[in-house]
């Protein structure tokens, strides 16, 4: 007897039927960008379709987002003033924790609210941490990172997310939330974030490169698949309620790695790069931008994320595709 397995894709009826990866919007976080002043909508030349926003019209925006179905929001905070101590970022008034405060006022449990917790846009040298003769300080920088989440988190964050990469920041951060009567408040670590070349376009809108050096002896080596489960393991022993893979489309095999060794949820990052290349093509004819941007969507599922930060979320939601 033939097998015919082809019959299980005769039509789209069928197919939809039978398949074995499917998306949510629930599965989508929406990034912003958000900056001093008031009625600012700034768009950022390397990411199309992106902005830096004041509080005041990331309000009128995240509402558009909330109307589409995207409720849950990853804000960075741009345009602070740089310090070698990064001591901005921790600043009770900082522009994240004023954005969370107007946020959670205006729409309150409707909106999941999430904060990037690192140094590298508050600093002086750009890198993500208390820099002392041209390398990164462990212990000091997770002081600083404990302050800037707890900060966070008393504005009304209801979930931090460290993206630093210094070794015991997950311990350090749910000591100091706990401390403060802050338990409920969430981590989701960027568990397993590489030393990439996708982040350039984010380098720009959140203007944070490094003035000198790089960022290898922090961020993760690529080549070195093992080490990452000895990261997220670490993570999760230190409390991390979910883990991260950044970025996304380069690490699906790494996505799969860590779905198979943790019962945690896991989220994956579409980076800058991702989406721009993405978008550059699209715009040249040179790819249909729709199918690659949902191929991408459906091939971080089926590797096992559960949670994918995209900046194409709200296009996708837009336009239907998902329809």
């Amino acid at each position: 007897m033939l097998i015919r397995p082809r019959r299980l894709r005769k039509s789209s009826v069928l197919r939809e039927m039978v398949a074995e990866t499917r998306l949510s919007k629930d599965m989508f976080i929406y990034p912003y960008f958000v900056v001093p002043g008031k009625n600012i909508v700034h768009g950022i030349d390397a990411m199309p379709g992106v902005s830096h926003f004041s509080a005041d019209t990331l309000l009128k925006d995240v509402e558009k987002s909330m109307k589409l179905g995207l409720n849950k929001v990853l804000l960075f905070g741009v345009g602070e003033e740089k310090t070698e101590d990064a001591s901005s970022s921790f600043d009770k008034n900082s522009v994240v924790a004023n954005a969370v405060r107007e946020l959670k006022s205006a729409f309150g449990e409707d909106l999941y609210v999430i904060t990037d917790v690192c140094t590298c846009a508050y600093t002086t040298h750009g890198h993500c941490g208390i820099l002392h003769q041209d390398y990164v300080q462990n212990d000091p920088t997770v002081q600083i990172l404990s302050k800037m989440a707890l900060s966070h988190a008393q504005a009304g964050a209801d979930m931090v997310a460290p993206s630093d990469m210094m070794d015991g920041r997950i311990l350090g951060i749910r000591e100091k939330l706990d401390q403060n009567g802050m338990e409920n408040t969430a981590i989701m670590s960027y568990s397993i974030k590489f030393a990439s070349a996708y982040y350039g376009p984010f380098r720009e809108a959140a203007d944070s490169a490094p003035g000198k050096g790089d960022r290898k002896a922090y961020q993760m080596d690529f080549r070195n698949p093992r080490e990452t489960m000895r990261e997220s393991v670490l993570d999760e022993h230190e409390g991390a309620d979910i883990l991260m893979v950044k970025p996304a489309l380069a690490y699906l095999d790494v996505i799969h790695r860590l779905r198979e060794s943790t019962n945690l949820p896991v989220a994956c990052y579409n980076v800058s790069g991702e989406y721009s290349m993405v978008k550059a093509a699209g715009a040249k004819g040179w790819i249909d931008e729709q199918k690659v941007i949902m191929e991408n969507m459906y091939a971080f599922s089926r590797a096992g994320a559960n949670i994918i930060i995209t900046y194409h979320a709200r296009e996708i939601l837009e336009k239907g595709w998902m329809d």
